[in-house]
């Protein structure tokens, strides 16, 4: 059988679930490739017209919404020793330095943090548990939440869709030369804003690690003077 003919066969409905679970486990706080998915599953719909892209990506966005709606319960109930239990199982992805990272960022942009998160894989992960931990008040967190998984979910489908139909167009037209070379073009680009996002995340961590040996040093001369001070007054 035919691939085109195979994946013809496969249900709509399974589908929409795998994208939703994937996604929804992704947002716990799993690290799973829920947008890789999402993607293969966009581009599958734009081939085949009993996928439908409306309902696509509404299964994403419930999947991305509950999942870090649970992810934030969990994260609440667990506290700091949740981020160190999945720092053991998932250091890659949940050291010590992404950890501060992620912190810094929620501390600094609040429930923005949550919808932009969206949209950068590592806080992604992070959004759901992390804003538990740090106990963001759950209606700010359920709006930054819904409006960040509509958006991410939702746009990523719809374009990814329209690029599968431009594609298929430009193949028909041109020639699968033409399409690879559109396709290394757009890797390239994409491989450029990941390693400068990666410079930036580098930085992010090195200044934070700095902050925090200068407040520690601080601290302690704070320290110092407030010792000496009660000897003062007692003399």
């Amino acid at each position: 059988m035919h691939v085109q003919e195979w994946l013809e066969t496969v249900p709509a409905v399974s589908i929409y679930i795998l994208v939703g679970l994937v996604i929804g486990v992704e947002s716990l706080g799993i690290p799973l490739p829920g947008e890789i998915v999402l993607i293969a599953a966009a581009l599958l719909s734009s081939q085949q017209g009993h996928v439908d892209p409306v309902i696509l990506g509404a299964c994403a966005t419930a999947g991305a919404v509950i999942g870090d709606s649970i992810g934030y319960a969990i994260g609440r109930k667990g506290g700091r020793p949740l981020l160190a239990w999945l720092g053991g199982k998932f250091p890659s992805h949940f050291s010590a330095g992404h950890v501060a990272t992620a912190e810094n960022s929620f501390k600094k942009w609040g429930m923005w943090a949550v919808f932009f998160g969206r949209f950068v894989a590592l806080l992604r992960i992070f959004a759901g548990p992390l804003a538990g931990v740090l106990h963001m008040p759950y209606w700010k967190f359920l709006i930054a939440n819904v409006l960040g998984g509509a958006v991410w979910a939702g746009g990523t489908t719809a374009v990814i869709y329209y690029v599968g139909v431009v594609a298929e167009e430009w193949i028909s037209r041109f020639s699968w030369l033409g399409l690879l070379v559109a396709v290394l073009i757009g890797l390239g680009a994409t491989l450029m804003v990941k390693r400068r996002a990666k410079k930036a995340t580098q930085a992010a961590e090195e200044a934070g690690a700095s902050e925090g040996s200068d407040g520690s040093g601080g601290s302690d001369g704070s320290g110092g003077s407030d010792e000496k001070t009660p000897v003062t007054a007692g003399e």
